[in-house]
């Protein structure tokens, strides 16, 4: 991958950046009733070494606050000391959805299934290309931040195509410890910007309408580390206590109505057959204990209670090359402190999480 030409400017929606400079400027993607323009806030910082220019963005989906708290404290915490390249940091994607503290846009279309947009197609693919043509065009580099969707909960996992080495690369440095192995759906922001030649990932953690502080810091310490491996900012890279890839997942879904007891929290490792949740009736009466179908990582999960026949409860990655003995003996031997066992804690309070007894387990732990 080439990295940006050497710039003495460089110009971004019709202003100039020169080197070494870093601006706040406002992209006009549409307008209101009333004819007023409708911006979205981005800052361009330049380094005054030549290097890659990397977008980091969030809230496509309006009500995933997460990321918005990670490029916040890009903006507003310890200032990126940026040595080589240009970054690109748009805290608010879906401007429409984040007021309303909506997923969507107001004509209901999803923002992330209308990439490359259409410059005289709907609302969404309006402004789906003036995304598209001003960020990604743009950029060799992509890191888009996003949550589970509503009523449900992510453990910090990066998704990208992991077949294309420039991807693979900085998933593997953002440093979280499942790498989800996939083009994405069509039309989704990160499938279409790499089908252009922006190579980009997207963080998937935690719940919508929530900047919570162990996903603040996985995502700051990610971002950070594909910076770093791009030569970009000087650093270490800090990793994970163990990194997997999953080319395969599985929802495991409710059989019958009724209320959830968990037996599992997000980051777990289970083995085949162990109980997942128990599901009773509303007077308290055990209907159905639902199982997993192979061993592996609990992925993300519902944090709503109440179900209905079919509905998803959790989500299981299943490794293929990774021994989940191993990742299991890693994951038990993890530290209160460190950040990966903190995520675990916090992300398992959105939860009740009992214990029940395993029924004889279908498989050993270090299948998959």
């Amino acid at each position: 991958m080439t990295s940006t030409p050497p710039k003495r400017s460089w110009k971004f929606n019709g202003t100039t950046v020169k080197a070494g400079e870093t601006a706040d400027l406002k992209l006009k993607v549409s307008e209101r009733y009333t004819g007023d323009p409708i911006h979205l806030p981005v800052r361009v910082i330049r380094a005054k070494k030549p290097g890659p220019a990397v977008f980091v963005s969030a809230a496509i989906h309006g009500d995933e606050l997460n990321g918005v708290g990670i490029i916040h404290e890009l903006m507003f915490g310890e200032p990126v000391n940026l040595r080589a390249g240009t970054l690109i940091l748009v805290p608010v994607v879906n401007i429409f959805g984040f007021e309303n503290q909506l997923r969507y846009m107001p004509d209901r279309r999803d923002l992330n299934r209308s990439f490359p947009g259409a410059a005289a197609g709907s609302l969404t693919g309006r402004v789906a290309r003036v995304v598209f043509d001003t960020l990604v065009k743009r950029c060799d580099y992509g890191i888009d931040l996003h949550t589970a969707a509503t009523g449900r909960t992510n453990f910090p996992n990066v998704r990208g195509d992991l077949t294309r080495p420039e991807v693979r690369r900085i998933a593997k440095a953002f440093g979280c410890e499942l790498l989800v192995n996939g083009k994405g759906p069509d039309g989704s922001f990160r499938r279409e910007a790499v089908n252009a030649g922006c190579n980009t990932i997207i963080l998937e953690a935690g719940e919508p309408l929530k900047i919570e502080p162990g996903v603040l810091e996985v995502g700051l310490r990610g971002v950070n580390n594909v910076l770093a491996e791009l030569g970009m900012i000087n650093g270490e890279l800090r990793r994970p206590a163990y990194q997997t890839r999953i080319d395969k997942s599985v929802w495991v879904r409710a059989n019958v109505g009724g209320l959830l007891r968990f037996h599992v929290g997000p980051g777990e490792v289970v083995a085949a057959g162990q109980p997942i949740a128990t599901n009773a009736s509303v007077i308290g009466r055990e209907r159905d204990v639902l199982t997993a179908p192979s061993a592996g990582v609990v992925l993300g999960m519902t944090t709503m209670p109440m179900v209905k026949p079919g509905e998803p409860v959790c989500h299981l990655a299943i490794p293929k090359a990774a021994s989940l003995k191993r990742i299991a003996k890693t994951v038990d031997g993890l530290k209160a402190a460190s950040l990966g066992q903190r995520l675990r804690d916090d992300l398992a309070t959105n939860i009740a999480v009992s214990e029940r007894e395993a029924e004889p387990a279908s498989g050993a732990i270090d299948e998959g």
